[in-house]
């Protein structure tokens, strides 16, 4: 099944519980479920992109911080999908090109990628943290539309952006986060009855000192919204770790990655 994963940068689980109103109106009409996740350590962007796509641990991957710009060295889900014959892109910050496309980063020639070879087949990177994630979402439906993908990544960094700025307590985060909440509005109804499986989660979350990093339970708690007839919508105890398996158990490619079985039907 084609799958959408968003990966909404720096959301913390309270303030996505407290302030996305339209996904628990969808979850309470019975169309999804929120998840409460832990995400691995260190609670850094860079090695987290790598752990919810790959499903490898920093420790293990490598990728311990923000600067290690190199390309992966383990398969991602992008990866999986070609193998099997399918359709990737991705609207996503620059570092998810680097890990899984070409490394470093040149904006002329990566920003903008058509490249059926790679492992991201059609993309726009973005590479500036104020990027407005309204752009993004259309960057990422522009995709859909234009190459029916069967994996697409959406990742805005608007609320990540916030809580460095103001912090984890602010208005601004939070009001951020109800700007992703009604931008999701505008989008998941169409993405769900063109057939895709919707997961919404993100890669950390924030503080008060307007960073992360450590494992304080508002930097390491995040959400997962699921959404579309795969999902089980029972209780379930998902591992960041699994999500890369469970990416491509929706999809019907091969892989050797942990799957949270009960999230799927």
């Amino acid at each position: 099944m084609k799958t959408l994963l968003v990966i909404l940068d720096g959301l913390n689980y309270q303030v996505a519980y407290d302030a996305m109103g339209y996904l628990h109106g969808e979850c309470a009409a019975g169309h999804g479920c929120l998840y409460q996740l832990e995400c691995e350590l260190p609670s850094l962007s860079r090695p987290l992109y790598e752990c919810i796509l790959t499903g490898v641990p920093p420790v293990e991957s490598g990728v311990v911080h923000n600067n290690v710009v190199r390309l992966s060295h383990h398969r991602s889900i992008f990866h999986f999908a070609r193998a099997a014959g399918l359709t990737t892109a991705a609207a996503a910050y620059h570092w998810v090109s680097e890990l899984y496309n070409r490394a470093p980063f040149d904006a002329v020639r990566d920003r903008h990628t058509v490249a059926p070879e790679a492992a991201i087949q059609y993309g726009h990177f973005y590479h500036a943290d104020h990027y407005p994630d309204s752009h993004l979402f259309e960057d990422a439906e522009s995709l859909r539309l234009l190459y029916q993908p069967d994996f697409l990544l959406l990742h805005p960094m608007n609320i990540d952006d916030a809580g460095h700025r103001f912090g984890l307590s602010s208005p601004q985060y939070r009001n951020m986060a109800r700007t992703a909440d009604g931008l999701l509005s505008q989008y998941l109804p169409a993405w769900l009855a063109a057939g895709y499986q919707v997961i919404v989660t993100a890669d950390h979350g924030m503080n008060d000192d307007r960073s992360h990093g450590g494992i304080l339970p508002e930097e390491r708690q995040v959400p997962l919204f699921v959404f579309g007839p795969a999902f089980s919508l029972a209780p379930a105890a998902p591992r960041q770790t699994e999500l890369c398996g469970t990416v491509c158990g929706l999809l019907g490619v091969e892989h050797d990655r942990p799957v949270c079985a009960g999230l799927l039907k």
